[in-house]
């Protein structure tokens, strides 16, 4: 059980938020925005393919019929360079082999200049356990691993930590040391593989040791389809996102700050803004329900919470009851994270082109019944794959999934499903760049996070299930 004071809870979250003002370096990015400006930007410039610089110790690796020492796996600006790190079916440290399908990924300060990654499993109720011991919340697939990785870039150790849960698809990083692991899922026994009820969080230490996370779930923070989480630390209020249609943005208030497991308030975020009238939100008719808002980009939108009574229902209700109240609804809101003073969350397919948008919420702490809403991302027409410099940039990005906000400020968005896959950068002028593409083949990029150094992006391509470590001039101009 991870608990702290409220002094040392505040403490740790004034800490965090050292350098962090809350007045938005995206504020000139929504002034753009809202006049038509958003541009396509050059970023750190063109692509190209590029041998991981380990190649040679991924000798003999073939994993699904590619030889890993042979092929490049990413095409990165110049100056940029890359490791391939924790591979699907390689041995780890506890005596299991790492498991498919990484996914969502956050990284924390170790000992002696390592960095600790926490990675998890997207695996389904029937795939392989992880976790070599009897400490599992259901004897089922996914879960997470432990990384420790060296400051020259490869792995130290790695290990399970957490087993028995459904689709560990995203989560999130608390101020507190821990990682926040999703279920996207919620299976209810008698279902295939299934004894207990799924669709919960559920918390995991980040330390070097060697140690499995007890595997409580999270009842009040709700049970739902889970993807991802955000603390705001100045407060700490958790943002939560759901894959589904038709989500809900969510915010659970702990009764004690950095204590998830003593209870707390789960609310449904609803648009008040009388400028959104005409946003298509509460047509129960429509499934893409967060169009209209192209309107009305870089427009900060006055919102209010809807408590939601029954967190732990028998059936899937949870967003059922907050759209019955009213809450504003979503199309597969994915992945989440703090930043810039704001808290930022992803759309996979939402807006009129169904193609992606990213929206960042502002809270206000003096009255917690309040905030604003603004969409600062909403891409418009399928990708180009020449990545030329355009006067828009809303075709340089489709299908975002993961996010994270670089310690420069800037936005890195994973997409999935776009055809060829990269990481879109977003600048604090707006502008969207294409940062990284899978040379690899066409699966999803996820986990997209920086060392606690701010020298390395670390992310993953999910199948075959590679985590790459990314260094280089991250403070050159891109323009």
């Amino acid at each position: 059980m991870i608990s702290l004071s409220r002094r040392k809870f505040f403490t740790l979250a004034g800490a965090s938020a050292v350098g962090v003002t809350m007045v938005s370096p995206l504020e000139a990015f929504y002034a753009r925005v809202a006049n038509g400006k958003v541009a396509r930007g050059f970023g750190y410039g063109p692509l190209s393919a590029k041998m991981p610089e380990n190649a040679d110790e991924l000798q003999g690796l073939t994993v699904d019929g590619i030889n890993l020492w042979e092929e490049p796996l990413l095409e990165l600006p110049q100056g940029f360079n890359y490791t391939a790190i924790s591979i699907t079916g390689q041995p780890m440290n506890d005596g299991g082999t790492v498991p498919a399908l990484h996914d969502g990924m956050a990284a924390f300060p170790g000992p002696n200049n390592t960095t600790i990654l926490v990675r998890n499993h997207e695996v389904g109720a029937g795939g392989s356990n992880p976790v070599r011991t009897s400490k599992l919340y259901d004897q089922i697939g996914g879960g997470t691993v432990t990384l420790v990785v060296g400051s020259n870039r490869r792995i130290k150790s790695q290990y399970a930590s957490l087993g028995g849960t459904i689709r560990n698809c995203a989560g999130g990083p608390t101020p507190w040391g821990s990682w926040i692991t999703c279920e996207e899922n919620v299976s209810v026994p008698p279902a295939t593989n299934v004894t207990k009820k799924h669709g919960y969080n559920f918390e995991v230490p980040a330390t070097a040791n060697m140690v499995v996370a007890d595997p409580v779930p999270l009842v009040a923070m709700g049970r739902f389809n889970h993807e991802a989480i955000a603390v705001e630390p100045e407060t700490g209020w958790v943002y939560q996102t759901e894959d589904r249609g038709d989500s809900l943005f969510y915010r659970f208030t702990p009764n004690q700050p950095g204590n998830l497991r003593n209870g707390g308030v789960l609310e449904a975020l609803k648009i008040n803004d009388p400028r959104a009238d005409n946003i298509n939100v509460n047509n129960t008719k429509s499934v893409n329900t967060a169009k209209g808002f192209l309107g009305l980009k870089g427009v900060p939108l006055s919102v209010t919470w809807e408590k939601i009574e029954d967190v732990d229902p028998v059936d899937d209700t949870v967003r059922k009851e907050g759209i019955s109240k009213g809450a504003t609804r979503f199309s597969r809101g994915e992945g989440a994270w703090y930043g810039n003073g704001l808290t930022y969350f992803v759309c996979s397919n939402g807006g009129d082109a169904g193609l992606g948008q990213v929206f960042a919420y502002k809270s206000n702490p003096n009255n917690p019944s309040q905030g604003t809403l603004t969409l600062v991302v909403e891409a418009t027409k399928p990708p180009a794959e020449d990545n030329p410099v355009a006067s828009d940039g809303s075709d340089a990005v489709a299908a975002p999934d993961n996010i994270c906000v670089a310690p420069f400020g800037d936005l890195f968005l994973c997409e999935d499903g776009s055809g060829s896959e990269y990481v879109v950068g977003v600048n604090t002028k707006g502008e969207l760049y294409r940062f990284a593409a899978n040379a690899l083949n066409t699966s999803e990029f996820a986990g997209a996070c920086f060392s606690p150094d701010g020298k390395t992006m670390f992310v993953n391509i999910q199948t075959p299930g590679i985590t790459l470590a990314i260094w280089g001039p991250w403070t050159r101009k891109r323009g």
